[in-house]
């Protein structure tokens, strides 16, 4: 279950919700509440989930079996560094900590077929992050075990943040909330879920089937655009639209998790982006990584130019910002980009405060937004992949459109390039013809499966129109692989014969017996 994807989910939320008006209106809805409902949906969220497994052959495992070692993991290692605080232990907690997230990231590139984590494993290392740095900073010198794991998975914001840290958790932890701010709370909760709705369930709805979908897989300047524009929006809104889910479910719980987007689109240049951007990343980043490296390097005198230490921080910065989304050139390339930006604005900046090239004014700033927003739009292309060649998958074998008339669809092996594959048709279990895919499908050659002619129409045979329920399945030829999403049942109503009353008309054809096994390749 991911959380905030379907309507699914907020039906299973009335369940802790309920309860929690009802004890809020009374004043008890209180921290042992929170750790309470947090256990239960995580177990109600993860239960079920096989997605742990570290290579083809080995079993998958439920990920609530990861969440449970690794809440046991970090507390552990937490409770050692709080213990045993030095310089190095302070360096072994933090890559210790961060080394489950670096094998879920890493894994696939050496066991493609691997997987190890789980649904949320990026923003629960930055909040077990910040406890590690917090103790190291001297400002967290106690920990309390309940605190400490409703901190780190606290439920409504467990997958995607934003991001809390510690010490301000901790105020809305021990924080005994009366009837009237209980009912403050709960009026700004309805008023940011509905929000969210709007954001994520329409807008953002909207403009991923209408204008992202149509012309992700087209070629052209004007496609690739358009596409740069549409995914901007819809990206925001996406996101915008679940961090006001999480902020509205957590201040139900008393917990006021921080703001993620405060209108980025009227940012006045690139620096002012990142203040309203995903904001809890980027303060995360900031103060943990950018400030960390700018002390070191001031203590240590590092470098003679005054500005070399800002600079090399913020690729420092942006670079491991754009490796954890993902080892793929594009995400590197995105933190690459963002890096140099902020850097040329600080020296453009320096030297306009000098010689007043680009003056300040109310068409001006209207420049410097529209400028932000357009190399924002084009990061986020490069952030996409869209400018990447299409990587084809290893083998697609896909029923596009099933009905009482035709069968049609593709498939596609890497490995036999632009060999066209056959494809045996079953109706009832029982063979009843092959076709050759060997049809011209312009969106196939777009996502770099070949010259894209891999497609195939098979007519269904009429003696099925008789209203009665048959199975239909389909499998390649050369590799034994199943056609999605065969088998499938479907029910064709009888033909209506006009001019005749219903007794006289014609019976159905009697089905011809057909062979058990096709015929041989």
């Amino acid at each position: 279950m991911v959380p905030y994807a379907d309507f699914m989910f907020f039906g299973l939320m009335l369940y802790p919700l309920l309860p929690t008006v009802v004890l809020g209106l009374f004043g008890k809805a209180n921290k042992c509440w929170i750790f309470f409902i947090t256990v239960a949906v995580l177990i109600l969220q993860f239960w079920g989930r096989d997605d742990v497994s570290l290579h083809a052959g080995s079993p998958p495992l439920s990920e609530l079996y990861f969440v449970a070692g690794y809440a046991v993991y970090q507390s552990l290692l937490t409770w050692l560094f709080l213990k045993w605080k030095s310089r190095w232990t302070f360096y072994s907690a933090i890559v210790l900590t961060i080394l489950p997230l670096a094998v879920s990231k890493f894994l696939p590139l050496f066991q493609p077929e691997g997987m190890f984590g789980f649904l949320g494993i990026s923003y629960v290392t930055f909040r077990s992050l910040d406890v590690i740095f917090s103790i190291q900073d001297k400002v967290i010198t106690t920990i309390s075990p309940l605190q400490y794991l409703a901190f780190v998975f606290f439920f409504p914001a467990v997958s995607s943040g934003p991001i809390d840290r510690y010490r301000r958790f901790g105020q809305d932890w021990n924080r005994v909330r009366t009837r009237a701010e209980f009912l403050d709370d709960l009026d700004a909760a309805v008023a940011r879920i509905f929000q969210g709705f709007l954001y994520k369930f329409i807008i953002a709805a909207l403009l991923k089937i209408h204008c992202v979908d149509g012309v992700e897989h087209k070629p052209g300047f004007l496609a690739v655009a358009a596409y740069m524009y549409a995914y901007t929006f819809y990206l925001f809104f996406d996101f915008a639209g679940y961090s006001a889910f999480a902020i509205g479910f957590s201040r139900i719980f008393g917990i006021r998790t921080p703001e993620n987007f405060d209108r980025p689109f009227l940012s006045k240049n690139i620096r002012d982006f990142w203040n309203r951007w995903h904001i809890s990343l980027s303060f995360w980043f900031r103060d943990h990584i950018y400030m960390r490296f700018l002390l070191a390097a001031g203590k240590g005198k590092w470098f003679k130019g005054k500005h070399t230490a800002s600079y090399l921080g913020l690729f420092l910065t942006f670079g491991i910002m754009g490796i954890w989304h993902g080892p793929e050139w594009h995400y590197i390339l995105y933190g690459i980009y963002h890096a140099t930006l902020l850097c040329c604005y600080d020296a453009f900046a320096r030297w306009n405060k000098q010689s007043k090239f680009w003056p300040d004014g109310p068409w001006w700033r209207a420049a410097n937004i529209a400028l932000t927003f357009h190399t924002f739009a084009f990061g986020l292309l490069i952030f996409s992949g869209r400018l990447e060649p299409p990587v084809p998958p290893r083998h697609d074998e896909v029923v596009e459109k099933l009905d009482c008339k035709q069968m049609s669809g593709w498939v596609w092996d890497r490995d036999k390039g632009d060999v066209p594959l056959h494809v045996d048709i079953y109706l009832d279990d029982a063979y009843v013809g092959r076709v050759l895919a060997d049809e011209f499908n312009e969106e196939l050659r777009d996502r770099g499966m070949g010259q894209g002619k891999h497609g195939f129409t098979f007519k269904i045979p009429p003696y099925i129109r008789d209203g009665r329920s048959h199975n239909v399945e389909a499998k390649v030829v050369e590799t034994g692989r199943t056609l999605r999403p065969t088998p499938q049942s479907i029910n064709c109503p009888k033909p209506e014969v006009t001019g005749m009353p219903a007794a006289a008309a014609t019976p159905a054809p009697v089905k011809p017996v057909a062979p058990a096994t096709p015929p041989a390749h």
